[in-house]
């Protein structure tokens, strides 16, 4: 088993350099976090997944975890454009391709952007698709004014807003509730304080407005999408039921009562969906 901690320095107008981890033998899986995380979100699902027989390549978008900042480049073409030069780098085929949250954005913009040649499966997972903010052609969205107050938080007071924001993001107060205790609280937080503010700032004005369903029409490889119905970040009947209407052949899976971090509370769910998806 080989495991590289390693980063590539991108090219182009807003170059910087994104660290990766490159994991394992064998088909590779790449993994997009979510905002305001970084690739180390994904512990659980590497773990298994390496111990399954995959490949696992996991990056921090620009800005988050360890990778650089840069001035400008906190859009989806930029990210799709970084996505890009990673599998290029490593000259990956055959890829299962995960994106989370935001994540699920680089993935639309990507295929769309630069094929699916080099991609096997597709897995969106509480994705931000096809169109967050609601506007007149875009009636199913969210209420702008939900994303506006959620940017002018993050600009006031980062990280006074960022321990409300995972107490949402795991439904933490929710009698029951799958996270144990204030440890993950503590977690997401320590990972999402790391990230550059301006990144944190910009990476809201990305999810919330942009508007990903010409992308998804590209999409022509199997489908896999997985919400939670008690995500309170991103609305299961607002993404997930839309994009998979979007996707012809999609498959849409419920984990009920999850919230939006579900690749951490109920990680076991999601990681017996993504080894019988991806499994031959």
């Amino acid at each position: 088993m080989t495991c590289v901690a390693n980063a590539l320095h991108t090219t182009g107008a807003n170059a910087t350099e994104i660290a990766y981890q490159d994991v394992g033998d064998g088909q590779p899986v790449v993994l997009i976090h979510g905002w305001p995380l970084s690739h180390e979100m994904w512990e659980h699902q590497v773990s298994t997944l390496v111990g399954a027989g995959f490949r696992c390549i996991t990056y921090d978008r620009r800005g988050f975890g360890d990778s650089a900042a840069s001035v400008a480049g906190y859009d989806y073409d930029t990210f799709a454009s970084d996505l890009h030069q990673l599998l290029t780098h490593l000259d990956l085929q055959d890829v299962l391709l995960v994106g989370f949250s935001m994540g699920g954005g680089e993935v639309a913009r990507y295929i769309r952007r630069y094929g699916s040649h080099r991609i096997s499966k597709v897995m969106l997972l509480a994705s931000v698709t096809p169109y967050l903010r609601r506007t007149r052609d875009n009636p199913g969205g969210v209420a702008g004014t939900m994303l506006d107050r959620m940017l002018a938080a993050v600009k006031a007071d980062r990280i006074g807003f960022l321990t409300k924001f995972f107490v949402d993001f795991y439904n933490a107060d929710v009698v029951g509730s799958a996270v144990n205790g204030s440890d993950l609280l503590a977690y997401g937080k320590s990972l999402a304080w790391r990230a550059d503010p301006m990144a944190t700032q910009q990476c809201v004005v990305a999810f919330g407005d942009t508007d990903f369903r010409p992308d998804l029409r590209a999409i022509h490889v199997p489908v896999l999408i997985v919400h939670g119905d008690a995500d309170r970040i991103v609305p299961f009947l607002a993404a997930a039921v839309r994009t998979q209407a979007m996707i012809p052949g999609s498959q849409l899976t419920v984990i009920a009562g999850a919230p939006h971090g579900f690749p951490s509370t109920h990680a076991a769910e999601l990681d017996a969906l993504m080894l019988n998806f991806f499994r031959p």
